[in-house]
C-alpha cells in the first residue's frame, strides 16, 4: 500500500469536508480565513539521511526541505516547530551545539523563529518540523490547466549525485565530491523566487520525491497527463562533466529526488515574464515541458523525438 492510497482508504473521511486539509491532497494545510499555512515532515536516520555524522549538515538539509513546502506555494515560512527522538549517543553537547549553531544560521538566512518543539528518548533518531508561514492566497497543486508550459527551477540531479557518494557507490575527484555532497546537505531552495510564485503559477510543487513522481502528484486528481523533453531538463556543468566522465545515463540522476527545486506549470503567455524573473533574479528558470490533456499519456522525449522509459521514477513511500 503506498501513501496516497493509505490517506484515501483511513484518513480522507478525519477531514470532514474541511477546505484547510486541502483533500489531504497537497503539502500544505491552508486555512484561508486565518491566514494560517502549515507543513510538517518526518526525517528518519537510514531512510532520510544516511546517518548523523555530520550533525550540523543533517539539520539544515531538514530545515531547508520543510520550509520548501510553503515556498512553493508562494508562502513565506515565519515559525517552525522541531521535535526530535534519540539517545545520549546522538545528542551529545558536541552534536547539541552544533544543531544550535546550524539552526541558528538557517533562521537568519531564511528570517525564520523557532516556535517550540519537543524530545523523545529513542534508540531511532528522527525528527519532525512544523513550518508555518501566514498568506490570504496559495498555489495549490492540482490546478494545472491544458496547454500549461512546466517550469523547473535550479538544477537537477546534484544531490542524488552526492547521496551515491556517500554511499560510496561512486568515486569522483575531492572536489567535485565536495560539490555534490553540499548539493546533497544543502539544497539550493529558491526563497527569493516565493514572492513571483503566486504571480505567475497556476499549480506547484516542490521535487522532493523525484521529478516524475512530484509531477504525478501535480496532476493526479485532475487525469491531465504531460510531455517532458529530456534534452531541456536542466543539469549542473559538474553534473555534466561526470555523466561523459562515468558515462552515466541523465535520465537515471534527474528523476530520484531530493532537488527541493521548484516544479511549476503556467499559461504561455508567461514566457517573457519569467525570462525577466530569472535575469533580475539571477535565479535559473528552464521551461521543460508541457500539460496536455487526459487523452494523451505521459511522456519524455529525447532528441530524436523518440518516448524514453524511466526506470527509477522517484521516491515512493510504502507501507508493505
Amino acid at each position: 500500500m503506498n501513501e496516497f492510497d493509505l490517506i484515501n482508504k483511513y484518513f480522507s473521511k478525519l477531514t470532514k469536508k474541511s477546505k484547510g486539509p486541502l483533500n489531504l491532497n497537497d503539502d500544505v494545510f491552508f486555512d484561508k480565513k486565518n491566514k494560517l499555512v502549515l507543513s510538517i515532515d518526518t526525517y528518519i536516520e537510514g531512510t532520510h539521511f544516511i546517518d548523523f555524522k555530520k550533525p550540523h549538515l543533517v539539520i539544515k538539509k531538514i530545515v531547508r526541505s520543510s520550509i520548501s513546502d510553503l515556498i512553493c506555494k508562494g508562502v513565506k515560512p515565519k515559525y517552525y516547530f522541531i521535535s526530535a527522538s534519540g539517545n545520549n549517543k546522538s545528542f551529545t553537547k558536541k552534536n547539541l551545539s552544533k544543531i544550535s549553531k546550524s539552526l541558528n544560521q538557517e533562521q537568519k538566512k531564511y528570517n525564520l523563529i523557532l516556535g517550540g518543539g519537543d524530545t523523545v528518548y529513542s534508540n531511532k533518531l528522527s525528527f519532525t518540523i512544523a513550518s508555518i508561514g501566514f498568506s490570504n492566497k496559495i498555489i495549490y497543486r492540482n490546478k494545472t490547466k491544458v496547454n500549461d508550459d512546466i517550469y523547473i527551477t535550479g538544477n537537477l540531479g546534484d544531490s542524488f549525485l552526492g547521496l551515491l557518494i556517500l554511499k560510496n557507490k561512486i568515486q569522483i575527484s575531492r572536489n567535485l565530491s565536495k560539490y555534490f555532497i553540499n548539493h546533497y546537505y544543502k539544497p539550493e531552495i529558491k526563497y527569493s523566487l516565493v514572492d513571483y510564485i503566486n504571480k505567475i503559477s497556476n499549480a506547484s510543487i516542490d521535487l522532493s520525491d523525484g521529478l516524475v513522481a512530484d509531477l504525478n502528484k501535480l496532476i493526479n486528481k485532475q487525469k491531465n497527463s504531460y510531455k517532458l523533453f529530456l534534452d531541456l531538463i536542466p543539469i549542473s556543468k559538474n553534473l555534466k562533466s561526470v555523466i561523459n566522465l562515468k558515462k552515466l545515463s541523465k535520465k537515471n540522476l534527474i528523476t530520484r529526488g531530493d532537488d527541493y527545486q521548484i516544479l511549476f506549470t503556467t499559461s504561455t503567455k508567461n514566457r517573457s515574464y519569467i525570462k525577466k524573473i530569472s535575469s533580475n533574479k539571477k535565479i535559473k528558470i528552464t521551461r521543460i515541458g508541457k500539460i496536455l490533456n487526459k487523452k494523451s499519456k505521459s511522456s519524455i522525449i529525447d532528441r530524436n523525438g523518440s518516448k524514453i522509459k524511466i526506470n527509477n521514477k522517484g521516491y515512493l513511500h510504502r507501507f508493505d
